[in-house]
Parts: structure tokens; C-alpha cells; sequence
């Protein structure tokens, strides 16, 4: 998989949100935590969301959601088209982002040391009728040179039993689908979704959380 490939399986801009939207708020009633895999933050900028991705060994994506429509960036450490390999960003991987996006490209937590730390990026304007990515000659030899197929497995995949699969390996636990299933059709919390997630975790908590991303209570 690469970036080519995931422009072509994702869901449009708004669709996109709210799927985001329900990862981070599941994730929020696992994990009422600081560290988490997925959060999104309503108030990234005046005019801007943010979705991200963060594993804890150096891997990472961001989804910017802004009037100018959607900019995603993704990082894999180990990928071949690392800009540390060089000291330079892959040939293509940014070379075709719209002015619309330029601030993203620029955006001083994407970057170390003034080098953008990207493997892979799509976009999709607000007006477009599909995402895109820039013309790449990825390196020969790798089922996933750029690392987005592995890292964007869930943006690329509505279904609940996708969290389900992803939250049962990383927190070693059985999770209730159905109440998932609540979750990803944007319904409002209840306590009883919250409880059969999280029996342990304060509702008036989750609710903070939730309002915090947008998410109906």
C-alpha cells in the first residue's frame, strides 16, 4: 500500500471527520490517560481540527480539517523514504501540495530541525471530488515503502470492527462491539456506552472529553 492507494480508499472530507471524530472519542473512554494512540483536538488552530496518530516508538500521521479541506501527513521511522536518510524529503511526496496547504507542509510541529518529518501526504480541497497525492517513484522491493499502509489502517477502514481489532491488540482486552458501534454512528454518549467500555472511568469525565472534540453527549 502507499499513498496513491489510501487517496483512493478514503471516505470524503466530512465522512472523514466524523470517523476520526469517533476513533479518538472510543479511544478517550479506553484510555482516559494523557498518552493515546489516536486524539483529536477541536481547537488546533482558529479555523483548523486536528486528527493524530501517535504509537510511541516515533511513528506518527496528522489529519488537518480547515476551510481549505483536508491535508494528511504521515511519518514512518523505519520506512525507506525516511527523510533521515538524506537529509531530504522524498522526491514528489510534497513537491505537488496546493498553496492552500503550504502553512501545513510548514507547520513547526511537522517538522525537526526545519526538515518536514513526512513519508507519505495526501490532500483534497474542499471543492475536489478526490484526494491526491504527488507523483512518487517509490523505492523497488517494499509492500508498503511509504509506511501508510500500516499506520492509516483505520482512517482507510469505517467499519467498528476495525477499532475492535486495533483496541483488543493494543490494550489486551476484550471491547464490546456494539457499544463501538454507538460511537462510529456519532451517537451520543450514554453511560451505559461509556460503562461497557469502561466501567472504571468516571462518566462526567468521558463527557468533557467529548465535548472537548465536538462529540454529541
Amino acid at each position: 500500500m502507499t499513498a496513491h492507494d489510501v487517496a483512493t480508499a478514503l471516505s470524503g472530507i466530512s465522512d472523514l471527520r466524523n470517523l476520526c471524530r469517533s476513533i479518538a472519542m472510543a479511544e478517550a473512554v479506553l484510555n482516559p490517560g494523557e498518552y493515546r494512540y489516536y486524539s483529536f483536538d477541536t481547537n488546533w488552530s482558529e479555523t483548523e481540527e486536528i486528527f493524530s496518530m501517535r504509537n510511541g516508538s516515533g511513528d506518527e500521521f496528522d489529519i488537518v480539517f480547515s476551510p481549505a479541506g483536508a491535508y494528511i501527513r504521515g511519518f514512518d521511522h523505519e520506512s525507506p523514504m525516511s527523510p533521515y536518510a538524506d537529509d531530504t524529503v522524498w522526491p514528489g511526496v510534497l513537491d505537488a501540495v496546493p498553496e492552500v496547504f503550504r502553512a501545513c507542509v510548514e507547520e513547526p510541529a511537522f517538522m525537526d530541525q526545519g526538515m518536514p518529518t513526512v513519508t507519505f501526504c495526501v490532500w483534497r480541497e474542499t471543492d475536489d471530488d478526490r484526494w491526491h497525492a504527488g507523483r512518487i517513484d517509490f523505492p523497488d522491493g517494499y509492500s508498503d515503502p511509504d509506511g501508510s499502509g500500516w499506520t492509516f489502517d483505520l482512517p482507510v477502514d469505517p467499519r467498528p470492527e476495525a477499532f475492535q481489532s486495533f483496541a483488543e491488540d493494543y490494550y489486551e482486552r476484550p471491547i464490546d462491539l456494539d457499544a463501538v458501534r454507538h460511537i462510529y454512528e456519532q451517537l451520543p454518549l450514554t453511560r451505559d456506552v461509556v460503562a461497557c467500555l469502561n466501567p472504571g472511568v468516571p462518566f462526567q469525565d468521558v463527557v468533557r472529553e467529548a465535548k472537548d472534540m465536538g462529540y454529541p453527549v
